[in-house]
């Protein structure tokens, strides 16, 4: 059975750091690029960043920009989420998804996708 389980979310203050990861069963990363969304409450799902299978390309949302670093360790079949200075409009439902692609880009579209992990930034 194919699964994408997300963990390191939880609650964090203003102007600090969470690590998410994406972990994968039942099939190897190594031929998905990988997506970051999140959902906040009211919100629509937006794509925060993403990462090719390669790990060489990837792409970041406009709000998330020089703040947040994607990356992938294909021998531990796992996919990072680097949050650092976070802010109370990070706060949401934080998933990942994996998308399979015959080339080396990312999309932002899902194939397979966690049940999320919940961050919550807040003093």
């Amino acid at each position: 059975q194919l699964q994408l389980v997300e963990s390191g979310g939880g609650l964090v203050q203003p102007g600090g750091s969470l690590r998410l990861s994406c972990a994968a069963s039942g099939f190897t990363l190594d031929y998905y690029a990988i997506d970051w969304f999140r959902q906040a409450p009211g919100k629509e799902r937006e794509g925060v960043s993403c990462i090719s299978k390669s790990g060489g390309r990837t792409n970041y949302a406009e709000s998330v920009k020089g703040r947040f670093t994607i990356s992938r360790d294909n021998a531990k079949n796992t996919v990072y989420l680097q949050m650092n200075s976070l802010k109370p409009e990070d706060t949401a439902v934080y998933y990942c998804a994996a998308e399979t692609r015959s080339d080396d880009f990312c999309l932002y579209a899902m194939d397979y996708w966690g049940k999320g992990t919940l961050v919550t930034v807040s003093s």
